[in-house]
Formats: structure tokens, sequence, C-alpha cells
């Protein structure tokens, strides 16, 4: 089923989840064991993330290094599809334009249509961790606009060779990203909604955020998007805090400021145990106002910590 079909069927505020392939070499019960603790909770779909290849440099016998390239967590199609099969539950798998050329799309797409999945989360992705600036794949795409563009085509019929005639149309239910505190490489705000519009405009079906901790920012944000015309349904994106290195990191990593009254309590915390328990805290009454909001769903990036996000969903439910 469709995201914007669990929505409308939907008389309360939904669940999802957000997982991490495991790394190369580890089973897939890692990930069942990750999720039951949260299949309580009969969430309307998972999401998969989805990763480009790292280039890492190997040293030779004779002492020089050679570049190759190691993908650390491959797999996410075929974890979308054992969620399903495992858990009879939907599977959103991340498409990014980072480290993939538009045939490797194409195939993944037609790949996903196969297993019926209905769903795929649109995203440009981040520059490797070496790297600076994010640079596409010589026969990729460079923006995530690009890439909405290339699942929408599908859906009409259209594929990368341009003599295939009357191929089959796809049905992918289509997201995309939202930043409640702007994309960090766009100049301001109006900017930045402005892109996402385009992206609804071309056939974007709903939004998923970027995580935040202040829910003033995401109802702002929520009214910009209406205020310029984007209908399509918001998802806001949570995750707890757990360690007091989160509060240098998660700001650095993703642009995102984390609350004074929050960083206060946690930097009075004298083991990531308590940061944990402040950070459950926090999230379960942002949780509640996004509920009493109205948001069509709660998203969770639960990265690690399945038992947390499970504190967090019992005390809303």
């Amino acid at each position: 089923m469709k995201v914007t079909e669990h929505i409308a069927q939907a008389k309360d505020t939904l669940i999802s989840f957000e997982i991490l392939p495991p790394l190369k070499g580890k089973s897939i019960e890692s990930i069942y064991d990750h999720l039951d603790p949260l299949m309580e909770f009969k969430p309307a779909f998972i999401n998969v993330t989805y990763h480009r290849s790292e280039h890492m440099f190997k040293k030779r016998a004779d002492g020089s290094f050679e570049k190759v390239e190691i993908r650390k967590r491959p797999g996410t199609v075929g974890i979308c599809a054992a969620i399903m099969n495992h858990y009879n539950v939907d599977a959103v798998p991340h498409l990014i334009c980072g480290g993939f050329s538009r045939e490797e799309t194409e195939n993944a797409l037609i790949d996903l249509n196969f297993l019926g999945v209905d769903n795929v989360l649109v995203l440009r992705g981040d520059a490797p961790k070496n790297e600076t600036f994010f640079e596409p794949d010589p026969h990729g795409h460079r923006y995530a606009i690009e890439l909405l563009q290339q699942v929408v085509n599908m859906n009409n019929g259209i594929y990368q060779e341009e003599d295939l005639q009357g191929g089959l149309k796809t049905k992918f239910c289509i997201g995309v990203a939202g930043y409640p505190e702007k994309h960090f490489e766009s100049p301001n705000m109006q900017t930045d909604i402005s892109h996402l519009k385009r992206k609804v405009e071309q056939g974007a079906d709903y939004i998923v955020t970027q995580m935040f901790f202040n829910n003033q920012k995401f109802f702002d944000f929520v009214a910009k998007c209406r205020e310029m015309g984007i209908t399509v349904p918001i998802i806001p994106g949570l995750k707890p805090l757990t360690s007091k290195k989160q509060l240098t990191v998660l700001p650095r990593t993703f642009f995102v400021d984390i609350p004074d009254e929050l960083a206060s309590e946690v930097m009075k915390c004298k083991t990531d145990k308590e940061v944990e328990e402040v950070g459950t805290r926090w999230l379960i009454q942002q949780s509640r106002e996004l509920k009493q909001f109205g948001v069509p769903v709660l998203h969770y990036y639960t990265l690690g910590k399945p038992n947390v996000i499970k504190t967090v969903v019992e005390a809303i439910i």
C-alpha cells in the first residue's frame, strides 16, 4: 500500500520507523532483532536507508596504495523484500543520487517494482566522508529533483532507452525530504521551500523531514509550506538524543539546533544512561505535541536504539 493511502485511511496518527542496513557480513537477523520489539505498534511502513560506496586506500605489498570502492551497508532492496515477507508491513527504500548511475537506479526500481514495493523516498544523499562537496556519479543525478523525475518517468512508462516503447508503467508513491531548519546548502528558508515546492509540482506525493528537537521549527516549516501552496502530507522525522557527544555531533553532521533547555539538561548528566533518559522524556513530549498538532505520521529514526523508541511509543499511544 502507498504511504498516501495509509494516511488517507488512518483515523489517528500513524507510526513508522527507519532502519539502517546491517554492515556487510552481518545477518538479516540483526534487522529482525532490531525491529521485533517495535512491531507490536503496527507501523504503517518501515524505511530502509540506502548507502553509497566509500573510497578507501589499501596498502599493496610494494608499499604503494590502491584506491578501492567499498559499500559498507549494501542490501537495501533485499532488506525491503525481507521485511515485507517477514512482517507483512510496507517497506520504503531510500533512493540516492550519490554513487549511482541512472542505469543502476533504473535497475533498482525495476527490482523494487517486481518485489511489490509501492513506495520510494528520493534523496540527493551526502558527500562521501572524505570529501567536502557532493559530486554525482558521472552518469548519475546531481539533484534529488532529477532523480525524482526519473521515478516519475518510469511511472509514465518512460525508461532510459529512448527506443523502448510501451514500457511497463510503475506505480511508485514518491517521498522527498524537507528541512524544518533549511538544507545547509540553501541560502535561506524561502529558497529551500521553493525548491521543495518544485519537487511536489514535479510529482512528489509526500514529505518526510530531517530530525529536529524544537517542535516550533516544525510548526513554522509546515505553515510556510502551506502558505506557498504545498498541500501534500508532511511527516516529522524524530530521533532521540542518547549521548552527550551528540550535542556537538548532531549539529555538525545534520545542521540542526539543540534547544537550550534540552542542552542544559544533558550537560547535567554524568552518564550516557542519564542522557538517554533525558532524551527519551524530551522525545515523548515532542511526540505528544506533534500528535496533538495533527501530524499524519510520527516517523522515528531508530538508528540502533529500538528500546528507546519502544518506550516513547508506549507512552503516547
